[in-house]
């Protein structure tokens, strides 16, 4: 199997695990994330779910799903899954913008479901208030 076969191999599992994610609670796919950390990330433009969305499964053994996964996985293992409980950055410059986003996760963590969603002024607010968490590849 070439490395391009592979990678789309495994892309193709995460669409099935995000699209089992969407159309029902959150429960781990069969043999895809049982027993495994797991969360479904969206980000959505606007305050509702009606905006431009981009999503990513991120899995945590090994960190994978998109490019900072390992930077993801390592904030919310310090949070025991707890994106509401990440350190905000005390250094984050954010400009007065209204842009709102809104961030929402469901999956596993430690056998616990996971469920958060949180509306943000603007992207830089989210980025700060999140880390890594939720800096979704374009």
């Amino acid at each position: 199997m070439t490395h391009l076969s592979k990678a789309t191999a495994a892309g193709g599992a995460l669409l099935a695990l995000a699209a089992l994610l969407a159309a029902g609670p959150a429960q781990a796919a069969p043999g895809v994330a049982r027993g495994g950390d797991y969360l479904y990330l969206t980000v959505t433009k606007g305050e509702d779910q009606s905006g431009d969305t981009r999503g990513a499964v991120l899995l945590c053994d090994p960190p994978q799903g998109y490019s900072r996964a390992a930077e993801a996985c390592a904030e919310l293992t310090a949070t025991d899954g707890d994106v509401a409980r990440i350190t905000p950055a005390k250094d984050a410059m954010c400009p007065m913008v209204y842009a709102p986003v809104t961030a929402q996760a469901r999956g596993q963590w430690n056998g616990r479901p996971i469920e958060y969603r949180e509306t943000f002024s603007n992207s830089c607010q989210m980025a700060a208030r999140t880390g890594p968490v939720f800096a979704l590849d374009d």
